[in-house]
């Protein structure tokens, strides 16, 4: 069958084989797994494997090309937003602005991928780019070493890897601090340059056997003066820099940890006449949004989701128990016919064939729901042997998803939680669940997993133990972190500098506005200050608040729903501030920062307003209801 599908299933060992490989990669991280049964990922490769030779005709894929020298690291730089680097004349200078905001490991890390590049354009006697001196001001260092790099990409399970140097030295045992305690998770620094204060220590030894959840430490996101920021607080003008700033992030921590990050191409398949299942995530969406505008999430695995969690969370195995292939294809096919016209009769349908739908349509998908791209990084964010550098990792690959991938992944992931709260009925903890969905998220047709010999139950259980991390820290990891967010700042912040000197008068009211920030920064110690906040949609009036070191974004709502109660306000939209008790509520408003150094952010209850305002002196604060209120007119 692989030569019709080259999806090297047959390169798996089936059950029985994980016994004989229990006593091998002592040293690996994954050995602290060994008490944990990996019977259900094997049967559910088994299940993969059977229902793809069923379907060879339907496996058509190009050949993933090899890259030639050079060649990824231009593709990094271009996906970097840094492509102005490469000499290219058409592109938009505007890009260079991105350098100004970029950490010192960030730098380092966009200096080496420029190296490499301009070293494999001058042997290939190309016309010469722009020497990396003249961006960072510095010389380029290990240019010998870096001589010697391989440059041929790895297979899956190989594209992030530690030099042989660091192989010699770095003790890959699983380490984690106070198992089950909870532990700070810093969020304001810049994971690279976390790192790069830890690699003057050392690592934590502390090995740990984990059963269960329960095992995992709790982190905590401390909360500074700014509050948290969770993906969807911003806009989409803004989410649209933050997978870019993640990209170089996420280079920068895998050089401090001696790991080189490669990703792979995508490969190009048939399209297909079907409207549901093996459709684009993208073309999904749009014939959804036709349908139900402002779809975030395909229709058929919100239906899909939504019927395992009416019938399902108590079934007994639910995910691993495997329903008839049989009818799971005819399932699939009148789906087909009847999804869209509303005539599909969820209730006829057994529990363990919905969850076969379910994950027959993430793997139908024609690209990975973790992308082609980043599969790779996704599974072998296993060999990073500390666990909260592997969330950092996690959180940064998470932030670099297209948006449809994300929120699909949340959806899913939602779900998979809820699976696991019923573990007392169900008998699904949260390794079980993790076991069964990981080759149903790593294991793609439209990918080689070529798997080293040897090597199957470590690969295995490291890629179940990703998805078991994203199950159970998925409030961490969908959280933009501060650093990210203040260099979104600073990127709108240059971009709002770069005016044209073409008129005396636009000269003068420049000068008028640096004068009166330069007013603005001198009154940062300010104890107090008076704002007005709007609230258009629902008050003709604004708000006066009185700020000071201690107001909070919670402190502003409830005063609003003060004064709307007890002074009569002319309210537009008395109803929409209503919950069902008929009471005013803070929890159905919500404070957004606009314009200035950011597009739209929706604060934090325990953002302080005085240090915002400081940090961002230009913008309005609007109150608006909660969209996921929901309306009551």
């Amino acid at each position: 069958s692989s030569r019709h599908c080259p999806w090297k299933m047959n390169q798996l060992p089936p059950k029985s084989a994980v016994a004989s490989l229990a006593s091998e990669s002592t040293n690996s991280r994954v050995e602290a797994l060994d008490n944990l049964s990996m019977d259900s990922f094997w049967l559910e490769v088994e299940n993969i494997k059977q229902s793809a030779e069923a379907e060879q005709e339907e496996c058509s894929l190009a050949d993933v090309k090899t890259q030639e020298e050079g060649e990824a690291e231009a593709e990094w730089l271009q996906d970097a937003g840094l492509s102005e680097l490469l000499g290219d004349p058409a592109v938009d200078k505007d890009n260079l602005v991105l350098l100004s905001t970029l950490t010192r490991t960030q730098a380092a890390a966009v200096q080496r991928r420029l190296d490499t590049y301009s070293r494999s354009r001058r042997r290939r006697n190309k016309h010469p780019v722009r020497d990396v001196r003249d961006v960072f001001a510095v010389g380029s260092s290990q240019d010998t070493a870096a001589e010697k790099e391989e440059t041929s990409p790895d297979p899956l399970w190989h594209n992030l890897r530690t030099p042989n140097t660091q192989r010699k030295t770095q003790d890959y045992s699983c380490t984690v601090r106070n198992p089950g305690k909870e532990e700070v998770f810093n969020m304001d620094v810049a994971y690279s340059e976390q790192a790069a204060v830890l690699l003057k220590g050392s690592f934590l030894s502390e090995s740990r056997k984990l059963k269960d959840g329960n095992a995992l430490t709790r982190f905590k996101i401390p909360k500074g003066r700014l509050g948290v920021t969770r993906i969807g607080d911003l806009s989409a003008q803004d989410m649209k820099k933050i997978p870019t700033l993640a990209l170089i992030e996420l280079t920068a921590l895998c050089d401090i940890l001696g790991f080189e990050l490669k990703r792979n191409k995508a490969a190009k398949l048939k399209t297909t006449e079907k409207r549901l299942f093996g459709v684009p995530l993208n073309t999904l969406l749009e014939n959804d949004q036709k349908l139900l505008p402002n779809t975030k999430v395909p229709l058929l695995l919100q239906a899909l989701l939504s019927c395992l969690e009416k019938r399902g969370l108590e079934t007994e195995g639910i995910l691993r128990v495997s329903g008839s292939q049989t009818r799971i294809k005819s399932l699939e096919q009148k789906l087909e016919r009847d999804f869209y016209s509303g005539l599909f009769r969820w209730d006829d349908v057994h529990q363990n064939d919905v969850s076969g739908l379910l994950k027959r349509f993430i793997r139908e998908l024609p690209a990975p729901l973790l992308t082609a791209e980043y599969l790779p990084a996704f599974a072998a964010v296993q060999n990073i042997p500390d666990l909260k550098q592997r969330l950092q990792a996690l959180n940064l690959l998470i932030l670099i998803l297209p948006e449809s991938n994300r929120n699909t992944l949340k959806a899913l992931l939602e779900f998979l939680s809820k699976v696991v709260a019923r573990e007392k009925n169900n008998k699904m903890n949260l390794w079980n669940v993790s076991t069964v969905m990981a080759p149903n998220l790593f294991m793609h047709k439209g990918l080689p997993n070529k798997i080293p010999e040897g090597k199957e139950k470590q690969l295995a259980e490291g890629a179940a133990d990703v998805v078991r991390m994203m199950i159970h820290y998925q409030d961490l990891l969908w959280t933009v972190s501060s650093f990210l967010v203040a260099q979104v700042r600073k990127l709108n912040e240059s971009n709002n500098k770069r005016y044209q000197f073409c008129d005396k008068r636009i000269k003068n009211l420049l000068r008028k506005i640096h004068a009166d920030k330069d007013k603005v920064e001198k009154n940062q110690g300010e104890p107090s200050k008076v704002v007005k906040v709007h609230a258009s949609l629902l008050l003709k009036d604004s708000l006066e608040v009185h700020l000071n070191n201690a107001t909070r974004v919670a402190d502003v709502l409830r005063q609003f729903q003060k004064n709307v109660c007890q002074n009569g306000w002319n309210i537009v939209n008395t109803v929409n501030l209503l919950k069902c008790n008929n009471s005013t509520e803070c929890t159905n408003l919500l404070l957004y920062e606009v314009g200035g150094n950011i597009g739209e952010h929706c604060l934090d209850p325990d953002t302080y307003l005085l240090d915002l305002y400081h940090i961002n002196p230009h913008a309005e604060w609007i109150i608006k209801q909660n969209p996921s209120c929901p309306r009551m007119f």
